[in-house]
């Protein structure tokens, strides 16, 4: 598999369970309300455990300084997209409180831009 399509897909599953260890304690309130907010840190911590698992293999895979195919300005973007897709994502499917609004997609838009801009030479 290209080192570039390795390095997103591990950026994604890195996304996942950062995701989860960030927000899944507001998401899955109902089953975690009589849980001590000291738990809920160390919860959180055990799931980034996983997250860093994936983050650091990626970016060592994907960096141009171990021979792969990104600079460092363009690993950054790449994660930014993916948390935000990721999160998007996360936020659609389990909150059912929460909507996509015309502001967030035009957010995303501008994100994007971000990684035309950084690819370019």
């Amino acid at each position: 598999m290209p080192r570039g399509i390795l390095t997103i897909l591990l950026l994604v599953c890195s996304n996942a369970f950062m995701t989860l260890a960030w927000y899944g304690h507001i998401v899955f309130k109902s089953k975690l309300e009589r849980v001590s907010l000291a738990a809920i840190v160390l919860l959180s911590w055990g799931v980034a455990l996983f997250e860093y698992c994936f983050q650091v293999p990626a970016n060592r895979i994907g960096s141009v300084e171990y021979g792969g195919p990104f600079t460092l300005w363009q690993l950054k973007v790449i994660q930014e997209v993916i948390t935000l897709i990721v999160f998007s994502s996360f936020v659609l499917f389990f909150s059912k409180n929460e909507s996509l609004q015309w502001n967030h997609i035009a957010g995303f838009c501008c994100l994007v831009l971000a990684v035309y801009f950084i690819f370019r030479p």
